[in-house]
């Protein structure tokens, strides 16, 4: 029998893959990049051959991996599954092939839908179907952007999925939406839970109904291997595939959150937090309430892309002769920001950053910002105020669940600021929570890698798979005389957001 379980995450930048098995021990993980191109201010979109190029790439690599250090080969594989961002548009034909570049998750183009939708009221009429909130790049704003400019490649448009049902449609040649990252979408009825024409026409988008697959849950198979991809990517034909589920689901089943004692706090492109429950949140001012990948609950979550992707673009703009350099000592760019933070008391700069470069949790017009600069400020100073700004916005998006209620009081944190200890203690200290972390380092093929461990068997649902599957290893504390000054920060934050909130245009 099988004994090994792999899961593919769908991320904004890379494709990873990886190979596990049934105790959630990763056993070979590959990452591939996937190119964007931005053909306009504001947008951004992937070649969808790009995509599967990438996806087949990391498979194999995953396999590749587990094979040089433990022997596990395709035929090893008892089943396949997938996670990834949603939103945007992928647009498939009948041949399951890309009809436009992809538009991501981080795209702008749709921006004036948010405004039109709420001052004639289809928002909130909406709104109590889907519970989502509008933002420029929210599937519904997209694809009311593309009916209106691009309408041509709607009506060649087959199918309508989500990033991770792209890649298992070229997997198994087979169709399929998930519930978890449709609901993200806005395109389906979560109150109700399912593809609904009339919910859509309020948009102007009814149409889209017969252009939408058949949904099914996280754990549910959604085809085998077919024998062009088992060629492809290594796997071996006729494996089972699972439906996945969306990558703010799969870092909460790798963290371990099956019920309502633990959030989870993703710092990654998005900064994300999130907790579940069996009664959904349902409010025009609350950003997202999803269905969860384990069934019967609900995923409420306030989240918006003003994660760690400002760092990265900070690293990628002007420190490339440090990485250069540091890469040829055999240094890490990142550990070097690290240090760099620590170097600077958290009381001894006052420089303020508003992580908005890619969107914003406060105004979707409003842009990054850096404010509180002088002569006599170091580079070391900038980068804690980039390292803040992200777990200020976090805290923001916290306050606003806490106020339709209690959350958790403790958290498991989930994406590349796990690899931080200096980010973890900053990350507890602001919030004033215990922060705990887990064993993985790619939660996000652990979490896809657990749904196809139930779809193949070996656990009766994700909550077992889960038990056995996820290990927490470490636990930061808060430190209260921390906490009281980074309050202090968090309320300049506070400030210069409401301040700047009327310039922006």
């Amino acid at each position: 029998m099988a004994e090994f379980v792999l899961g593919i995450d769908y991320g904004s930048t890379m494709i990873k893959a990886g190979v596990f098995d049934m105790f959630g021990v990763e056993r070979g993980v590959c990452s591939v990049k996937v190119d964007n191109t931005s053909p306009k201010t504001g947008w951004y979109e992937r070649d969808l051959d790009g995509v599967w190029k990438s996806s087949k790439a990391a498979i194999a690599g995953a396999i590749k991996n587990a094979s040089e250090k433990d022997r596990i080969s395709g035929g090893d594989i008892a089943a396949v599954s997938l996670t990834g961002h949603g939103n945007g548009a992928h647009l498939v034909d009948g041949e399951g092939r890309g009809i436009r570049p992809a538009i991501e998750g981080t795209d702008g183009r749709a921006a004036s839908y948010v405004d039109r939708w709420k001052k004639d009221g289809s928002f909130s009429r909406i709104h109590p179907m889907n519970m989502q909130a509008l933002w420029p790049a929210h599937s519904l704003c997209v694809m009311a952007w593309l009916r209106d400019n691009e309408r041509e490649i709607l009506d060649k448009t087959k199918w309508v999925l989500n990033p991770k049902d792209y890649i298992r449609l070229r997997l198994t040649g087979e169709a399929f939406l998930e519930y978890s990252d449709a609901s993200g979408s806005g395109l389906i009825n979560t109150r109700d839970r399912k593809i609904d024409a009339a919910m859509l026409d309020i948009a102007g988008l009814g149409f889209l109904a017969e252009k939408m697959p058949p949904l099914k849950y996280a754990a549910d198979v959604c085809g085998h291997i077919i024998r062009s991809a088992a060629a492809e990517t290594g796997l071996k034909e006729g494996t089972p595939v699972a439906a996945g589920c969306y990558d703010i689901d799969s870092a909460g089943l790798a963290t371990g959150l099956t019920d309502e004692s633990v959030m989870n706090i993703i710092v990654g492109s998005w900064a994300n937090n999130q907790f579940i429950s069996k009664t959904p949140l349902v409010s025009e001012d609350f950003f997202s309430t999803t269905v969860y990948a384990i069934e019967g609950y609900y995923l409420m979550l306030e989240g918006s892309a003003t994660g760690a992707i400002n760092l990265e673009w900070f690293v990628e703009r002007f420190m490339e002769a440090d990485k250069k350099e540091l890469k040829a000592a055999g240094k890490n760019v990142y550990a070097f920001c690290d240090e760099a933070v620590a170097s600077v008391k958290p009381d001894a700069s006052d420089i303020i950053f508003l992580p908005f470069l890619y969107g914003s949790n406060v105004n979707f017009k409003a842009k990054g910002t850096l404010i509180g600069m002088e002569g006599s400020h170091t580079r070391s100073e900038v980068i804690r105020a980039f390292f803040e700004g992200i777990c200020f916005t976090h805290r923001y998006h916290i306050e606003k669940m806490a106020a339709y209620g209690p959350v958790p009081a403790k958290a498991r944190m989930a994406g590349g600021a796990v690899k931080s200890d200096v980010w973890r203690r900053m990350f507890a200290d602001v919030l004033d929570k215990t922060i705990e972390i887990t064993a993985a380092t790619e939660l996000g093929t652990l979490g896809a890698a657990m749904c196809a461990a139930v779809s193949s068997g070996a656990y009766p649902d994700l909550g077992e798979a889960a038990a056995k599957m996820v290990k927490v290893t470490g636990r930061t504390d808060p430190d209260p005389a921390l906490t009281g000054i980074y309050t202090a920060k968090y309320e300049n934050y506070k400030r210069a957001v409401t301040a700047l909130d009327g310039y922006w245009r």
